[in-house]
């Protein structure tokens, strides 16, 4: 004979009882899902965080650890000033930094000036910073080649 024999009631046929059911949750397909998912984001994430496009300075320096996500204040070569990635009025702008502190009050402050920008300029909008009581300024630049 070429098949194998079935033994058990009903005319040989086995029971719809006889094989254990399995209960067993598959994980394999939400793994990959996951693990999908973590490269996309972490592909993204660096394309999120630009802000305005500048010429920083070269500086051989460390990077600061981050515990809380700073606020971005720009400066571009023509003086204009960005929080975030919104330009600000010189006369909004000691607004803008107070309603800023009132929100946060120990906001960590990224100041990106472009390396064309005077230095006066830089020091009107550091000065508004602290007059806006925000005095945790970290100045951004990029390592050397």
């Amino acid at each position: 004979m070429a098949g194998p024999l079935l033994s058990g009631g009903r005319g040989g046929r086995r029971s719809r009882y006889s094989k254990p059911q399995m209960s067993d949750i598959n994980v394999t397909p939400f793994v990959d899902v996951m693990l999908v998912l973590l490269v996309v984001f972490m592909i993204t994430a660096p394309m999120l965080t630009q802000g305005v496009d500048i010429d920083l300075p070269e500086a051989a320096n460390k990077p600061l650890p981050d515990t809380e996500e700073p606020i971005q204040v720009s400066i571009k070569s023509g003086g204009e000033v960005y929080l975030q990635t919104q330009p600000v009025d010189e006369a909004d702008l000691g607004k803008r930094l107070q309603a800023i502190r009132n929100v946060r009050p120990n906001a960590a402050i990224m100041l990106r000036a472009d390396q064309g920008v005077a230095y006066g300029r830089v020091m009107q909008v550091m000065s508004a910073l602290q007059t806006a009581g925000l005095t945790d300024i970290g100045l951004v630049t990029i390592p050397p080649k």
